[in-house]
């Protein structure tokens, strides 16, 4: 038989779970002190936040609220990497990245306290709402990019989802459209372990999640979502290549779930105690404090 084609998945990491380099060959962002100062206020700013917003959900203050304890690095790192007149198409936990982006955090407890006008953001006005439907937003995201191709604009469109999600047809569409027409489009799939109560390993064959991207013609790199410095870099190739058309990109970011998938949720049900202690282990958190002291 003659080889048709053949493809490889690159793994991008800088820093390990304790905080040193695991390469020499770091980035401009790793060099970046007062910026990864800056930025680490900002994954302090959201843990805060998350902690407060569950417990305002305990005490009966809030709705049901979907965390994102483990998420930091990953959702702010995006958040970052984004200029202002881009479009985000988030699912409905990335607070770390709209909050690099204006979202105030009063939205989005309205939001979750059962107040649409929470999705109202007042800035920025042109990102889509939150998002439940899984993965819909990948084609809000394709949309926006395809008008900001045939505009002529120099802006790009980011939208996120699960593990889960990328197994939805709604992303691959998503996807399928972002290669046909070399779309300014970079879809993040934040590889959190679980989709809701199913294993990331019993919801699709793939070796792993960003080689999906293979089929539509996107450029694929698998990324550590727990080292800011990897989720940085990973940015910054994905959205330079969209603003100079090259097309879409599939970046997976692998990190953990470490709470619940919402406050309705128990996960002690279905996960050992074993794996969530080994995934604090590799929280994004004190691995950027030790690279910074």
């Amino acid at each position: 038989m003659t080889l048709a084609a053949q493809f490889e998945i690159e793994y991008l990491q800088y820093l390990g779970a304790d905080g040193t380099p695991v390469r020499n060959d770091l980035p401009e962002a790793a060099r970046d002190t007062a910026r990864l100062k800056e930025l680490f206020r900002q994954m302090l700013f959201v843990r805060t936040f998350d902690t407060k917003a569950v417990a305002l959900q305990r005490t009966g203050k809030l709705g049901t609220y979907a965390s994102c304890l483990g998420h930091e690095a990953t959702h702010v790192g995006i958040g970052a990497s984004m200029r202002p007149e881009d479009t985000f198409a988030p699912s409905y936990r990335e607070y770390g990245a709209q909050f690099m982006r204006g979202v105030r955090p009063r939205e989005v407890l309205l939001y979750w306290g059962g107040d649409e006008r929470g999705n109202d953001f007042a800035v920025p006005r042109h990102d889509f709402a939150w998002c439940v439907p899984i993965s819909t937003q990948c084609l809000h995201a394709a949309g926006a990019a395809l008008a900001f191709k045939l505009r002529g604009e120099e802006r790009i469109a980011v939208g996120t989802c699960g593990d889960g999600g990328s197994s939805k047809t709604d992303f691959y569409a998503a996807l399928n459209s972002g290669g046909a027409y070399a779309l300014p489009l970079v879809l993040c799939v934040i590889n959190n372990g679980w989709a809701i109560s199913v294993p990331r390993s019993a919801q699709t064959g793939a070796q792993t999640l960003a080689q999906k991207g293979i089929a539509g013609g996107a450029y694929c790199l698998q990324v550590d979502g727990n080292d800011l410095i990897a989720v940085l870099e990973a940015m910054r190739i994905a959205t330079e290549r969209a603003r100079s058309g090259q097309g879409p990109s599939v970046l997976e970011f692998v990190t953990y779930r470490l709470g619940d998938h919402t406050t309705a949720d128990d996960a002690r049900r279905y996960r050992d105690d074993a794996e969530v202690k080994a995934a604090w282990e590799r929280d994004p958190i004190p691995r950027l404090r030790t690279w910074l002291t």
